[in-house]
């Protein structure tokens, strides 16, 4: 049994996600909340709920047991760019790509 949570057209760029999701990859749910509660990084926030929301799938739609919890799987996949503009010298300009992110995180039960 597996529990999954998806989160998509996440405003950060995938390389900083996958940073933070290597620190919690393997790790039991309780451990998994305080690392992203304690880690200043930006993706930690929105990978805080999404790690929430994977418990909230495992108890009420498979009935799980929270405490046997663990991180199976988490990975980021490049979602698509926002192509903006910024102004250079000479009435040039440049191409801005602001990345987003597509998250999933997978939990499973401890044997």
């Amino acid at each position: 049994m597996e529990a999954k949570a998806y989160l998509r057209h996440a405003r950060i760029s995938p390389r900083k996600v996958q940073i933070v999701l290597d620190l919690i990859r393997n790790k039991p749910v309780e451990e998994a909340t305080a690392i992203l509660a304690l880690t200043p990084k930006a993706a930690c926030e929105p990978l805080a709920k999404l790690l929430k929301s994977a418990i909230a799938n495992a108890e009420n739609n498979f009935n799980m047991d929270k405490k046997n919890l663990y991180v199976a799987e988490c990975f980021v996949c490049p979602g698509p760019m926002l192509k903006r503009i910024r102004p250079r010298a000479q009435g040039r300009a440049f191409r801005v790509m602001k990345r987003t992110s597509h998250v999933t995180m997978v939990l499973r039960e401890k044997e």
